[in-house]
């Protein structure tokens, strides 16, 4: 007997409607490996139809007084907080996350930026007026951008589609979101959500809009007429690809994409605490974060003792099914990304060691042990590019400088983070390290009030923060005369 599997659907202009074709993908639970639900796939004429939904919509959302956008934000946080537990099963189905780390971990953020979000939305700073010319006074206005095409990962899919909407939304812009192929069920419910306030406050039905599909609906997204802005966060293969589509008519683009953090540990840290938090930051969500810590160069004087530690640890961190106690971490997300984390093992070098794991776990799903790789040169493979599993391969250098060097000898450049007692070279290394953000003797925190975005081929763009809020919004100069 087979289980019929779930309907997901788009959701345009206020209902919920199957692809006009009716063509859909099958939806996997990759802690089982089987499918749960089918999702649309969806091709131009649903584009078209989101597009004009959110086009429709706009004017009015823009023409909102702050205050108004901000009270749908705030309404939209507290039904976050009161469908919880329904987002921490969709979210948990998507991934094969450990429920209690969605419930912990991704809800109180995801509220708390909604609502960050939704007093920004009342911070709308310029400079000041004044007369920079004899006769006329200079004003500036900051306006939404328009219509905003945004593309969402697989890694934490709910969470980055509240980045993307929350400020888009906030500054009066509408949406057509892309959840992944893979994991559109936690998108789906939260356009249930937007759209349930909506509706209840009286403000027009397209603003929010989500249509399904695979990277064919994500390019037509982005090279359809009506978006301003195209908006993703992937690979950096998929970063250039949007960027070069938007080029053809100049849509403003905001890039969110690969990353290969350096987490330089020096010999003055206390190890046991570095890496206890390394490990915890390596291997959290299978180490599928952009910002994960997963290349640690450690100073030679204690190279040994270190990667002896951290070996311990990974053998000490649990993954497994969703329900299991004391899991850090569930599968990686898809067969496809399976097969990309085993074949960094299988092409290590001869002068590689595995210290810890390096295979697949269990008969089903898509399990990954927490591994360690000593012995590592910079030039490696596994060095330069990124896993996205939970790998965290080890460096030795031997002093400041090198470490500096091998570092930033990447083409990624989102974050990084130093280990140090040393309060001037933590100071240093900080203004040295070419990365969007540098953490100092920890690794990972976010906050919505400060800014998340890298540089070189990590994007461009800062998520969070008034600075994310900034990258949705247009800068007008008006001048008038004082003739009269």
């Amino acid at each position: 007997m087979t289980t019929a599997l779930r309907r997901l659907r788009n959701y345009i202009d206020g209902e919920f409607r199957d692809a006009a074709d009716g063509r859909t993908t099958e939806v996997v639970n990759p802690a089982t490996g089987e499918p749960y639900a089918t999702a649309p796939l969806s091709g131009s004429e649903d584009v078209d139809a989101a597009m004009a939904a959110a086009e429709a919509a706009f004017p009015a959302w823009r023409d909102l007084i702050p205050a108004e956008r901000q009270k749908v934000l705030l309404k939209i946080a507290d039904r976050f907080e009161e469908r919880a537990e329904e987002l921490i099963a969709a979210e948990s189905e998507n991934c094969g996350k450990p429920i209690a780390l969605v419930r912990s971990e991704e809800i109180p953020p995801m509220v708390d930026q909604i609502r960050f979000f939704a007093g920004a939305a009342r911070m709308l700073e310029g400079r000041s007026a004044g007369e920079y010319m004899d006769g006329f006074t200079s004003i500036i206005r900051r306006e939404p951008v328009g219509v905003c095409a945004q593309v969402a990962p697989w890694n934490y899919p709910m969470m980055m589609a509240v980045w993307k909407f929350a400020p888009a939304l906030a500054a009066g812009n509408t949406v057509v979101i892309k959840p992944s192929d893979t994991t559109p069920a936690s998108t789906v419910l939260i356009a249930d959500i937007i759209g349930s306030v909506l509706d209840e406050l009286g403000h027009p039905r397209g603003v929010f809009n989500v249509v399904c599909g695979d990277r064919e609906t994500g390019r037509l997204m982005v090279e359809h007429r009506v978006p301003a802005m195209a908006s993703i966060t992937g690979s950096v293969r998929a970063g250039m690809q949007v960027a070069e589509s938007a080029s053809k008519d100049l849509k403003r683009v905001h890039l969110e994409l690969g990353g290969k953090a350096p987490v330089v540990v020096f010999e003055d840290t206390d190890i046991a605490k570095a890496v206890e938090d390394i490990a915890t930051a390596g291997y959290f969500n299978a180490g599928q974060d952009c910002t994960a810590a997963t290349r640690v160069l450690v100073q030679e004087s204690i190279h040994d003792e270190f990667v002896a530690a951290l070996a311990k640890a990974a053998s000490e961190t649990k993954t497994g099914a969703v329900d299991d106690e004391g899991v850090l971490y569930g599968p990686l997300n898809n067969a496809n990304q399976l097969k990309q984390v085993k074949g960094f093992i299988e092409r290590l070098p001869a002068h590689a060691k595995i210290e810890a794991g390096g295979e697949q776990v269990g008969e089903k799903g898509y399990f990954f042990a927490p591994t360690v790789v000593s012995g590592l040169k910079q030039d490696d493979e596994i060095v330069q590019q990124e896993v996205f599993g939970p790998v965290i391969t080890v460096q030795s250098f031997t002093d400041e400088k090198q470490a500096v060097e091998w570092a930033n000898g990447v083409e990624y450049a989102l974050a990084s983070s130093v280990w140090t007692k040393d309060h001037a070279r933590a100071m240093r290394m900080s203004k040295v390290l070419d990365f969007g953000c540098v953490w100092i003797n920890t690794h990972i925190p976010l906050v919505a009030e400060m800014p998340h975005g890298g540089f070189k081929k990590s994007g461009y763009g800062k998520d969070l923060s008034a600075y994310g809020f900034d990258d949705y919004t247009r800068i007008k100069h008006v001048m008038t005369s004082l003739d009269g």
